[in-house]
């Protein structure tokens, strides 16, 4: 199994690190903010802050595998080890005859069973179940051709509406190994193949996904299996109805958009995203992020002592049919993390009904502030919405965070009948009545998770380094593999994983895939200014304008972009839409450079290559919002 990073476990009798030693909680959180600790060595009990912990493990602990390096038919085996041992997750005090009984319906060994609940437990993460190269090789396996015919026989025959029989599979296979010259295998093998299928997946298959959620999924409550925090979350976009102003002038720039996700069971606010930028899959991975990790540093940044105890990942995102949502980089983070997507159905507004009336009841309370554009021309009347505007997307955000965790977090929901905060510590702490699921556990590994959110694009090394939108960036790591042939088709160059932030193209993040490691890669010209990828696309639109004769290269942009630069400087006002760049500007990863400075890079290898003219790209589409310039 592949090592990873742990997650921080806050339950009563889990070992922790605190101040370099090893732990012991042995009282749990009733605050959310500190637990008591006892120290092995000496015996002594004390209360430590939650925010001072570090996860402990006693397995080895490397470098994690990026997800989208792992091969399809290992992702699929681990996705299968999960399914299976998913229905136990959600139960705390699991017994040995549930596991028993789990083990018997899937023909799993019990160990195997324990062994992947541990796993899943200790990272969190599905590709903990993907599988090392093995270094035995020689045992019998089906032949690789026959592994290929027997998954499609079974997909075709048996996961279809026709719902045939095994023994039909098997005669189906048999008459197609024969017509193929290949050796068909054992009917017991086929019979164990279909046997580790789960229901849900046999379901879904021949009846569809409907059939399938509504035959598995609990129907607790008024929002189905939403019975405890974390069960389903919900997640949205709208506009706000203010207009803001940019940080140095003062100057009305336009309406944000606000990406908010909450949990159903508590109606609590578990993170939120606020920019100028249209919803898309930037701002979905960042309200994610936002919400799946601790917020004690974010609250500090803005100034606010009340508590937002609210950290870890749900079992179920819950989102309508937008395009964002059903996007690729989404669907594989959710698949690595154990979380289940599920789109609203169509024609069942009630679906979506909880995160819609709250981003209502939210604008309605902005109508208040200054600036305010309201729900309408009619309300609005000869209110002057950019003259009275006064906060700028900074000031708004520490406006919003107050809103949701000193007001709206406090004052009580006429659903729940009591406040959100309440209902939450109730599902996490529990009552005199009911037991609550305890603290979830805390991702120790906060850059990896924002990595995971991010777009990605494979590219080659060459000896001026890695090219992404006609910029080269360059760094000492990247030496050993420049050039380097693809494993499996050594004429062609390999590809290797890049990552970057859209809102500051200085760095990108390159994936080394024999360390298993992100490296910040910078400019190759480290002289040239941090800019967003929206900068970069007008200052490429006026280089085309300037002298559309002349290929545009790196040179000719960043010219563009200091005009563009020596313009914005004489404008005695600016106009709105430069006024948003800078806004995307000063949003962007400021320390981003410092990534490259602290990080050590791993022994290299000079190679003395050519330069290779073809540039073989692989376009993504998960970030459909960064096209408009």
């Amino acid at each position: 199994m592949t090592d990873q990073t742990p997650r921080l476990c806050l339950e009563y009798g889990s070992s922790v690190f605190y101040r370099g030693r090893r732990c012991l909680i042995c009282q749990e959180s009733t605050d959310f903010e500190t637990v008591m600790l006892s120290d092995p060595e000496s015996g002594k009990v004390f209360q430590a802050l939650i925010v001072d912990l570090s996860a402990f493990s006693e397995a080895p602990v490397s470098n994690q595998v990026d997800l989208a390096t792992i091969a399809a038919d290992k992702l699929e085996a681990a996705h299968r080890k999960y399914e299976i041992i998913k229905p136990l997750l959600s139960i705390p005090n699991r017994t040995k005859a549930m596991v028993r009984e789990v083990a018997e319906k899937h023909g799993v060994g019990i160990s195997s069973i324990y062994y992947w609940l541990n796993e899943f437990d200790r990272i969190g993460r599905v590709s903990v179940f993907v599988r090392s190269p093995r270094k035995d090789k020689g045992c019998v396996h089906l032949p690789q051709r026959v592994e290929e015919v027997l998954a499609e026989v079974i997909k075709v025959h048996y996961l279809s509406k026709q719902k045939k029989k095994p023994a039909k599979v098997i005669r189906e296979l048999r008459i197609l190994c024969e017509k193929l010259g290949l050796k068909a295998p054992h009917p017991n093998t086929v019979r164990r193949r279909i046997k580790k299928l789960t229901a849900y997946e046999i379901t879904k298959a021949r009846e569809g996904a409907k059939a399938a959620r509504d035959a598995y999924s609990i129907s607790e409550g008024h929002f189905p299996g939403a019975d405890f925090p974390l069960a389903v979350v919900q997640v949205d976009h709208t506009p706000v109805d203010i207009i803001l102003v940019d940080d140095i002038y003062r100057q009305p720039i336009g309406r944000p958009w606000l990406t908010l996700l909450i949990d159903v069971f508590s109606r609590m606010v578990l993170g939120f995203y606020i920019s100028f930028d249209p919803p898309g899959n930037l701002s979905l991975g960042l309200c994610l992020a936002h919400a799946f990790l601790p917020k004690e540093r974010w609250l500090a940044k803005l100034g606010i002592e009340t508590a937002w105890p609210c950290w870890g990942l749900p079992r179920t995102i819950h989102a309508d049919n937008a395009k964002e949502f059903r996007g690729k980089m989404l669907k594989d983070a959710c698949k690595e993390y154990g979380v289940d997507l599920e789109w609203r159905p169509v024609a069942t507004p009630h679906y979506g009904g909880h995160i819609e009336r709250l981003l209502g009841s939210f604008n309605d309370e902005i109508h208040g502030a200054p600036g305010s554009t309201f729900s309408n021309p009619d309300e609005r009347g000869n209110y002057n919405s950019d003259a009275e505007s006064a906060m700028s997307l900074n000031e708004f955000e520490r406006w919003f965070t107050l809103r949701c965790v000193e007001i709206y977090h406090q004052r009580s929901h006429a659903n729940l009948g009591m406040p959100p905060i309440a209902k939450w510590q109730e599902g996490i702490l529990g009552t005199k009545k009911s037991p609550g699921i305890g603290m979830p556990p805390r991702i120790t590994d906060e850059t990896r998770l924002k990595l995971d959110l991010m777009p990605f694009e494979t590219r080659t090394v060459q000896h001026y380094g890695i090219v992404w939108d006609r910029i080269e960036y360059q760094h000492d790591v990247l030496r050993r593999w420049v050039n380097a042939p693809d494993p499996e088709h050594p004429k062609l160059k390999r590809k290797f994983l890049c990552r970057r932030d859209p809102r500051d193209i200085s760095v990108i993040w390159f994936y080394d895939p024999e360390v298993h490691q992100y490296y910040a890669i910078p400019y190759r010209n480290t002289s040239h200014p941090a800019i967003s990828i929206w900068e970069l696309r007008e200052a490429e639109r006026r280089a085309v304008e300037e002298r559309s004769e002349i290929p545009v290269d790196e040179r000719r942009i960043f010219a563009a972009y200091e005009k563009m630069r020596e313009i914005e400087e004489r404008a005695k006002k600016l106009t709105k839409k430069v006024r948003r760049n800078n806004e995307r500007r000063r949003l962007g990863l400021a320390n981003a450079r410092a990534h490259v400075e602290r990080q050590e890079p791993p022994p290299t290898v000079t190679v003395v290559t050519e330069r290779v003219g073809r540039r073989d790209l692989r376009p993504f589409d998960d970030v459909d919002d960064l096209q408009d310039g």
